[in-house]
């Protein structure tokens, strides 16, 4: 059975929602992690991935064919608000905004 993350091969959250983060999240601060210059200022509060603050929303960082192959070529330093946005919750629930994006209907949650 293959057990190849959907993520891999979606994108749609990434060509679909605008992905706000801290000014602090941001490598011009230390301790910040995401590249400046894959961000775009909304406000004095907060900044967007550049490309989601467009109609339609596609993340700077997103690469490939959304549906086909994707991926982040900041993974590795991607905004908490990527990091947080799962197939699943973390108590094991799907995620039903992944879901709908990817047009599924959710699995039933599994009571233990």
């Amino acid at each position: 059975m293959s057990h190849i993350n959907p993520c891999q091969t979606c994108g749609a959250c990434c060509a679909h929602y605008q992905i706000s983060l801290y000014p602090d999240e941001s490598n011009a601060y230390p301790g910040g992690t995401v590249p400046v210059e894959y961000t775009v200022t909304l406000n004095d509060h907060s900044l967007c991935m550049k490309g989601t603050n467009l109609y339609p929303p596609r993340c700077a960082a997103l690469e490939g064919e959304v549906g086909k192959q994707v991926s982040c070529s900041i993974y590795d330093n991607r905004p908490n608000t990527c990091r947080e946005f799962n197939v699943y919750e973390l108590d094991g629930s799907p995620n039903t905004r992944c879901f709908k994006l990817r047009g599924l209907t959710p699995p039933a949650t599994i009571q233990p």
